[in-house]
């Protein structure tokens, strides 16, 4: 057993992502770990670009109020302590409401055969954040 060297907070690339978000590597799996787990913040109103994950992503929801989008243009709304999986394949983008920080944690997988993990898209408009919302309850 070992603890895990913590890596520095870092800003998320602006090619991925709309408006101001960091986060801090929580694991990226060894071989045979596949694992990947991100604790990501995002300012209000900040967003990711449409994109998808080879293997699927799970998103738990720590502070704050989650936006998860899907290209029927569904707009989910999770709040703290909710988990929202994302299928295979599945093109979506997630996000702050415009009033408040948001906290979750980013799960994924990397590939078995090396392919990308996720493949990032272009950004989604603000038609698009703005949506109608629904929530799991």
């Amino acid at each position: 057993m070992e603890f895990a060297k913590q890596q520095p907070t870092s800003k998320a690339p602006a090619d991925w992502f709309t408006g101001d978000v960091w986060w801090d590597v929580i694991v990226a799996g060894q071989e045979p770990s596949r694992m990947r787990v991100n604790m990501v913040r995002f300012a209000p109103g900040a967003r990711t670009n449409w994109h998808r994950h080879a293997v699927g992503q799970t998103l738990h929801v720590v502070s704050g109020i989650a936006l998860v989008g899907t290209r029927d243009g569904t707009v989910f709304e999770a709040h703290p302590g909710e988990t929202v999986t994302c299928p295979p394949g599945e093109e979506h983008w997630h996000g702050a409401v415009t009033d408040r920080f948001m906290e979750h944690l980013a799960m994924w997988e990397t590939t078995e055969d090396g392919t990308p993990e996720t493949t990032w898209a272009e950004p989604v408009t603000d038609t698009q954040y703005s949506g109608p919302r629904t929530t799991s309850r």
